[in-house]
């Protein structure tokens, strides 16, 4: 698609802040008005929207797209988005390690545990550990308080954590990642910790790394995109 617009604008509306180009305001992909709650949230949406080129390039617009999932299907489908979530803490990458013996194993303990124990402390659970792949039940005490912290967050939360949970195949990290001292490579460096033991062994891979980084910046746009909905 060509370029169709010239001035990219910021203003306020009731209810939250609202990309304009040429004054006219910007609707989600289902309709509904585009608006956002922090100005620093639009103003980098209007920043996607200003450094396109003559050629309208849609993979360019991470940001907007997660507002129009906040706006778009969190907002309509709260429950079973926080559902998926969930989904995600019964089989957190996190609590599968490789078997006792195996030198993969050390790594996972070293990066993963400061994870698994810093969440469990900061909101008072208990995450089983598997040894293997076999799919172990965790406890329901612990998916019913992660629920509880799930429906604190407001849609845009929940939509920036879709992206990171789904990315890192982990909700630990994806929660980890809204801290505001939260670093995206080292988190990201937990979430592919058996990819990269994998290419250290084997060597690695240009394709491989390739997409490695691709998924490393769509995880930090989700970072930085629930940063600047809180404001």
């Amino acid at each position: 698609m060509k370029r169709f617009y010239k001035e990219v604008a910021v203003t306020s509306e009731a209810g939250g802040w609202r990309v304009t180009l040429d004054r006219r305001g910007i609707r989600t992909a289902r309709g509904a008005a585009q608006l956002v709650p922090t100005q620093a949230l639009a103003e980098a949406m209007a920043q996607e929207w200003a450094e396109q080129g003559e050629t309208i390039d849609p993979a360019r617009f991470m940001l907007r797209d997660m507002a129009d999932y906040a706006i778009d299907v969190v907002a309509a489908e709260r429950g079973d988005v926080i559902a998926t979530l969930l989904g995600y803490a019964e089989t957190d990458t996190l609590c599968y390690r490789a078997e006792a013996g195996e030198p993969l194993l050390e790594r996972q303990e070293a990066v993963w545990e400061p994870l698994l124990t810093a969440a469990e402390a900061r909101w008072d659970v208990h995450f089983e550990r598997i040894g293997g792949i076999i799919h172990r039940p965790q406890p329901a005490a612990t998916i019913k308080r992660l629920e509880t912290v799930l429906q604190a967050e407001g849609p845009f939360g929940l939509a920036a954590l879709n992206t990171l949970t789904s990315l890192a195949a982990s909700l630990v990290i994806g929660l980890a990642a809204l801290a505001p001292d939260a670093e995206a490579e080292a988190l990201w460096a937990a979430a592919e910790l058996e990819g990269d033991w994998q290419a250290e062994q084997w060597g690695k891979d240009a394709e491989a790394e390739d997409r490695r980084a691709r998924r490393l910046g769509a995880f930090a746009s989700a970072m930085r995109f629930a940063a600047l909905a809180r404001g």
